[in-house]
């Protein structure tokens, strides 16, 4: 696919045969921002800023302007700087064999493929669709997903994924608010999403955190240069009965840029260059990774209703234990409450013993952090330290709370730290 203008292999034909209709129905098919400078594509670009898609979807802009020259100049230094970028080598071939004909606007792959090359063009075609969507679906101005309720400054990032975009967003916790710092193109579960079990090949949908740091030579080649795992199962999940395990945010082999859009056996796949920076910057355990179907993105008014209402639910349980009120407390927990081995008849003996050991010591919450999931139930997951009063340090726990009868319970409590 690297050949240059003049050097051009007949066993390439077929691909590029395929690459000039892949082209062609995506300029086609190219939104009106995407045909024009203007301030919406400017801006999106400008957050892209000068990576490989950027220079892609840049690429596709050219096309879809008839300014072929241009993007031919344009692909031929993408597949040279990045010569393992298979969508730039597809479009580059595309745009050698347009310098000999006019390009046909056919939706379903060239007959002449086999039926493996075939598939292969189709998820190509997905990918960049997915790159393209990238820059006019951009999430709101200062928008932060709904899951994201509360996160306190020792919280620095959090990501999100959103399934039907195969886009994961990385946000940057700033004394001013949540803060988007970059998105990147990922590659999902074969079978799609919602992990249910073992080998399903599906990507988990929830809400975890990155529990340990693998680094490139404690993998594969196939890894790329390392990897974030994930807390799958986690309480939520278990209550559920799924199973599985070995969820991870990781890159691809260095012979690859990318991986097609339902690629994976559940893990997220990042380009390698996307990779690194979480591998750097992605504290472990207080890092929270949402993966959603779709996002749902809340203005800052929105977000700071749903803040209130869930500090509020959260201090009147600090409020009953601090008073060391043990019926009061018990009331937030549910009937199907579990912690560990624990029951909720242990659980609350325990509790009650507890409750007068300490009954005369007030507690402070610290780093509380606040998130939300919601599919066919409502679940907040709340994170905090909890300290007693004259005592420095205390251990970290987390709570997940379920709705029962339109009221808040929590079902699982644990130390994490």
């Amino acid at each position: 696919m690297g050949s240059r203008p003049g050097q051009a292999l007949p066993a390439m034909r077929r691909w590029r045969m395929a690459a000039t209709w892949l082209c062609a129905c995506l300029a086609l098919t190219l939104p009106p921002c995407a045909h024009s400078a203007a301030p919406k594509r400017a801006k999106a670009l400008a957050v892209l800023k000068a990576s490989p898609e950027a220079r892609l979807i840049e690429i596709y802009r050219l096309v879809g302007a008839s300014q072929a020259r241009k993007a031919l100049i344009q692909a031929e230094a993408l597949t040279r700087d990045v010569p393992n970028f298979q969508l730039a080598q597809l479009v580059y071939g595309d745009l050698l064999l347009a310098q000999h004909g006019q390009l046909s606007a056919l939706q379903m792959a060239p007959p002449e493929l086999p039926a493996s090359s075939a598939m292969q063009w189709g998820q190509l075609r997905q990918e960049a669709a997915l790159r393209l969507a990238a820059l006019t679906e951009r999430p709101p101005q200062g928008a932060i997903p709904r899951q994201f309720v509360d996160l306190p400054p020792t919280t620095r990032h959090a990501i999100a994924v959103d399934a039907s975009r195969s886009r994961l967003y990385v946000f940057e916790n700033t004394a001013q608010g949540m803060k988007l710092l970059a998105d990147h193109y990922v590659s999902l579960g074969r079978l799609g999403v919602d992990k249910k079990e073992q080998g399903d090949q599906r990507t988990p949908l929830g809400v975890y955190f990155i529990t340990s740091r693998l680094g490139g030579t404690q993998l594969k080649d196939f890894y790329g240069p390392g990897a974030l795992t994930l807390n799958y199962p986690n309480e939520y999940d278990r209550r559920r009965g799924k199973t599985g395990g070995g969820i991870w945010l990781h890159g691809v082999p260095p012979q690859n840029f990318a991986r097609s859009p339902q690629s994976t056996d559940g893990c997220v796949v990042l380009a390698n260059d996307d990779l690194a920076p979480l591998l750097r910057d992605m504290p472990l355990r207080r890092t929270p990774v949402v993966i959603a179907p779709q996002l749902e993105w809340l203005t800052p008014a929105q977000a700071e209703q749903e803040r209130s209402v869930a500090r509020k639910l959260v201090e009147q349980w600090h409020q009953a234990r601090s008073r060391g009120d043990t019926k009061k407390l018990l009331e937030f927990y549910s009937a199907q409450f579990s912690s560990g081995s624990a029951d909720f008849e242990q659980w609350s003996r325990a509790l009650g013993q507890e409750m007068v050991k300490t009954r005369a010591h007030e507690s402070e919450l610290k780093d509380l952090s606040i998130l939300s999931w919601r599919d066919a139930s409502e679940v907040l997951i709340v994170t905090f330290g909890e300290v007693l009063k004259g005592q420095r340090s205390g251990p970290v726990k987390r709570q997940y709370w379920g709705k029962e009868s339109g009221q808040w319970k929590i079902f699982f409590e644990g130390v994490i730290g």
